[in-house]
């Protein structure tokens, strides 16, 4: 009786400090706090947070867009991305968010400095830095390159953390691209895959190039200034040309 008594009594004082000791213990990493507590910090973006699909909020300059974080793998691409090319490699562009083909996926990667495109992500910030309007989204800047006739990927630029407003009290809109883009609107007529219509756009991007002369993936087209509107034209109807002959509508 008097073992039996001792050892409730000891059960009894240790027990409190039993649960103190748990409540102490530190949260394993990744597990979400209880009661709707605020989602970990992501690192890498100033103030970002993780929502429920892994996705991190990007909020430097109040951005406040959510993006898979880079080294996402993803089994397909989402719909309606556009294809690019830089040095021979092929990029895939959606939504602000860039992929690239590794085994037999793909993987959200950072683009290549000086990869074009003709139209920004439909969210972007812009930011004013040093007088020079840059356009932002998911830990991307870019900037209007009227040679090129469209908006070129760029690096961060110094003291990207103090920006300004823009000069005269504009409104910072971005400049737009030229009717004579090269980024066409390609819809497949006859059910072609979105890997058949990659590869035929990348194909096609190759054949243009070699009859033009010009290389929209290259700073001026890869021509002398004085050339570059003929040889941007006459490679955008070589483009045009072999994507209708193989089967696709272009807007």
């Amino acid at each position: 009786m008097r073992t039996a008594f001792l050892s409730l009594t000891l059960l009894l004082w240790a027990a409190p400090w039993g649960v103190s000791a748990a409540a102490d213990q530190p949260r394993p990493e990744g597990r979400p706090a209880a009661h709707g507590a605020p989602s970990r910090p992501a690192p890498g973006r100033p103030g970002g947070q993780m929502d429920g699909r892994g996705q991190v909020l990007d909020a430097r300059y109040n951005h406040g867009r959510y993006y898979p974080p880079a080294g996402t793998m993803v089994r397909s691409l989402p719909p309606d991305y556009r294809p690019y090319y830089r040095g021979g490699d092929r990029y895939y562009f959606n939504g602000g968010v860039w992929y690239a083909p590794r085994g037999g996926g793909f993987v959200v990667v950072a683009p290549p400095m000086g990869l074009v495109i003709s139209v920004l992500p439909p969210y972007y910030s812009t930011v004013w830095v040093g007088g020079v309007p840059y356009y932002y989204a998911d830990n991307v800047y870019y900037t209007w390159q009227p040679d090129q006739n469209g908006y070129a990927v760029v690096n961060a630029p110094d003291n990207p953390d103090q920006s300004s407003p823009p000069p005269g009290g504009g409104d910072g809109a971005p400049p737009g691209p030229s009717s004579g883009s090269s980024d066409f609107i390609i819809y497949p007529k006859n059910g072609q895959t979105k890997d058949q219509q990659a590869a035929d756009e990348y194909e096609c991007h190759n054949w243009a190039r070699t009859q033009s002369g010009f290389d929209p993936t290259q700073p001026g087209g890869g021509v002398p200034a004085g050339d570059a509107d003929r040889s941007h034209s006459n490679y955008d109807r070589a483009m045009s040309a072999c994507l209708q002959g193989r089967g696709y509508q272009l807007n």
